[in-house]
């Protein structure tokens, strides 16, 4: 039996794939955060259990405009399943009450107040002792499509919008990540990403969350060629070649990351309900995947001095748009929780 020495960064469950993707009359229905919070309690791995959960501020999970008495319910029902919480996702998007962080006075509006929402839902939590660390995440709320009509006034804008939702953030004692998924206008090629928080220029206060799926797209140009990493017609067997690729990546980010998404990827994109494509997420023993999810998590685990990167401080699985079936079945949760082992294991600290 494998012996487990380390005790951070500490181990978590998303909640929102119970929702992302997930439309109700449907075979894929949404999944209730009890639910989510039922698999990841139960979750063991000899005798090794979920630290705990990360969190989506968005009906019918938690609302962004919670009283009170419901986030104590909420702090009350995470923790008696021996749980806490970490990064919570905050709603900027248009659908879920947000606007784009590049459109009008009235959209930007609208973004920062669900920043601040979130900022206050973050605050009161960790004032209630159920989450002692973890980000607010947030993105452009933007499509790339939308972006790359002026790309240099836009990036600007969402600059400025980020600015200032730093200093929301600040004002609650918060940090702020924006997760880099090739479907954000700003945020869809590594390059733009690193561009984005120079131009921000809050370090410390705005950061990266870095999803494993959802970067190994960087490396492939998805939605921005001219970035790409990867030759063209790339052998997914030249491991030295991707190695290589992933270091320039992680390299340019790293220094940006708060947070990180343990995840496997196919190297496709995949889309479903009102979620725009993406990394398509795969369990973590799917024969299909391209990552050696323990090897390159080191990667953004470990430094130059391959010394352990001490700012992350809790790793979360991120497995969006898997069939309920499947998300239903209590060994998915258990083989998640060996593959998130497996990297603490080798990239830990005590």
């Amino acid at each position: 039996m494998t012996k487990h020495v380390h005790a951070f960064p500490k181990l978590h469950n998303a909640t929102w794939p119970g929702l992302v993707g997930k439309e109700p009359g449907t075979d894929h229905p949404p999944i209730s955060l009890d639910t989510m919070l039922d698999f990841t309690a139960k979750a063991e791995v000899g005798g090794r259990k979920f630290d705990g959960v990360d969190i989506f501020l968005c009906d019918p999970h938690t609302s962004i405009d919670a009283s009170d008495d419901e986030l104590k319910a909420l702090a009350d029902k995470v923790g008696k399943r021996g749980l806490v919480i970490g990064s919570m996702v905050a709603p900027v998007w248009p659908p879920t009450g947000g606007g784009s962080a590049m459109g009008t006075d009235k959209e930007r509006a609208q973004f920062l107040t669900q920043v601040k929402k979130a900022c206050k839902i973050g605050k009161r939590l960790r004032e209630l002792g159920i989450r002692k660390y973890g980000i607010v995440r947030i993105d452009s709320a933007t499509g790339v499509a939308d972006w790359s009509k002026n790309p240099a006034a836009n990036q600007k804008t969402i600059a400025a919008t980020f600015r200032a939702a730093a200093d929301i953030a600040k004002d609650h004692g918060e940090r702020l990540a924006a997760e880099g998924e090739i479907c954000w206008g700003g945020m869809h090629s590594w390059k733009h990403m690193v561009e984005l928080l120079e131009l921000t220029d809050r370090k410390g206060i705005v950061g990266f969350q870095a999803d494993m799926a959802h970067t190994l797209l960087y490396t492939l140009g998805y939605n921005a060629p001219e970035d790409r990493l990867l030759p063209a017609n790339y052998d997914w067997q030249d491991k030295a070649v991707l190695d290589s690729a992933y270091a320039k990546l992680t390299t340019a980010l790293r220094p940006w990351t708060f947070d990180l998404h343990i995840a496997q990827n196919d190297a496709t994109v995949f889309g479903s309900g009102s979620h725009d494509k993406t990394g398509r997420h795969c369990l973590p023993k799917d024969q299909n995947g391209k990552l050696s999810i323990t090897h390159h998590a080191g990667f953004w685990l470990k430094d130059e001095k391959q010394q352990p990167n001490r700012t992350i401080q809790h790793l979360c699985w991120d497995g969006c748009m898997f069939p309920n079936k499947v998300m239903e079945t209590q060994q998915t949760w258990n083989d998640i929780l060996e593959a998130m082992l497996l990297v603490r294991d080798a990239h830990g600290w005590n």
